[in-house]
């Protein structure tokens, strides 16, 4: 049994998580807009560079890990890039607390974490209740665009967007190239993107 005391410190420290990023989010997404988002932006790599390219667009990579956020915002603030955010936490998280209104149309999963033996595959990101949730935060015809050096892990991905009643499997070109750490040390990686229906 958990202890009682423990769990209300946990609780405590979510929902002031939960209101920090929520007001984080509110500072640079109004309610309407359409942003870009990276889900597991590691050190920023990718998306400063999507951003730099494509000022006209809001991105927002988010991490669970302090210090990547932490050094993937000093190359924002380095490239002075306005339309570009990093923020800390859960992306199931992040979609929660988006203002009303505010829908991504293209996300990034790039070389997450394959959790490759079968017992941790629960804690995989790209599963059918999270892409749902994800979906209901999308703008109709947003592209996901998944990539991996783990095959295991591609075909299950590639298997539940299949079958999937909000998202698609296109064969649509790859939207922005720029190879991340982890695809340069790749001996080979798959890719797909699924749009919105």
């Amino acid at each position: 049994m958990d202890n009682p005391a423990r769990v209300a410190e946990f609780q405590a420290r979510l929902k002031e998580h939960r209101a920090q990023l929520q007001a984080e989010v509110a500072g640079i997404l109004p309610p309407g807009s359409r942003f870009v988002l990276e889900i597991g932006s590691g050190h920023g790599h990718f998306l400063t560079a999507f951003a730099q390219a494509n000022p006209g667009r809001q991105c927002v990579g988010i991490d669970l890990q302090l210090e990547r956020v932490a050094r993937a915002n000093r190359k924002r603030d380095r490239a002075k890039l306005p339309n570009l955010h990093f923020l800390r936490g859960d992306v199931a998280m992040l979609l929660e607390v988006l203002p009303p209104g505010v829908l991504a149309d293209l996300i990034f999963v790039l070389f997450p974490d394959p959790w490759p033996k079968a017992r941790h595959h629960k804690h995989r990101t790209m599963q059918d209740p999270f892409l749902e949730t994800l979906a209901a935060k999308t703008l109709p015809g947003a592209q996901l665009c998944f990539r991996t050096d783990f095959e295991p892990y591609f075909r299950d991905v590639q298997a539940a967007l299949r079958d999937h009643r909000d998202w698609v499997l296109t064969d649509k070109p790859w939207p922005f190239e720029l190879p991340t750490v982890f695809q340069e040390r790749a001996e080979s990686y798959h890719s797909l993107i699924a749009c919105r229906r």
